[in-house]
């Protein structure tokens, strides 16, 4: 996808084609959180169709429902699998208890859980914009209850 705008801010905001990017100096968790809860192009399209994204499990059952118009643009596609991915992994690490961010040595954000499982929501995310399946909610029910 080549908007400029859009990419001069994901570099900014150290992000590379779509996936978030960090390095070994990387030690603010809360940073970390709020960068990758940013979701712009995901909050973008689920406010133009009346979704309003407030970090729930609910949250997770709207996007579910919209129609999504986005499969017929093969350039969005990842960049709104990725954002619905990094959602899905914030609506975690905020509301599923002992949950937080960790990062790959290869720079992918996944979500560990107390257990010890690490949840790759971006791979969630694309599959979900591509396919719709498994649903958000669906992955965060089962998240939760581990």
């Amino acid at each position: 996808m080549n908007i400029p705008f859009l990419g001069t801010w994901r570099k900014k905001h150290g992000l590379a084609f779509g996936v978030a990017v960090f390095t070994e100096g990387d030690h603010d968790p809360a940073g970390i959180a709020e960068l990758l809860a940013e979701c712009e192009l995901l909050r973008s399209q689920a406010h133009q169709a009346g979704v309003e994204l407030d970090d729930s499990a609910s949250s997770l059952e709207a996007l579910d429902q919209l129609l999504p118009r986005w499969r017929d643009d093969e350039e969005s596609l990842p960049w709104l699998g990725n954002d619905a991915g990094l959602y899905l992994g914030s609506v975690i690490v905020r509301t599923v208890s002992g949950a937080a961010w960790e990062i790959w040595p290869n720079g992918q954000p996944v979500v560990r859980l107390t257990s010890g499982r690490e949840i790759d929501v971006v791979a969630s995310g694309h599959t979900w914009a591509s396919s719709g399946a498994p649903e958000l909610s669906q992955l965060y029910a089962e998240v939760s209850e581990d």
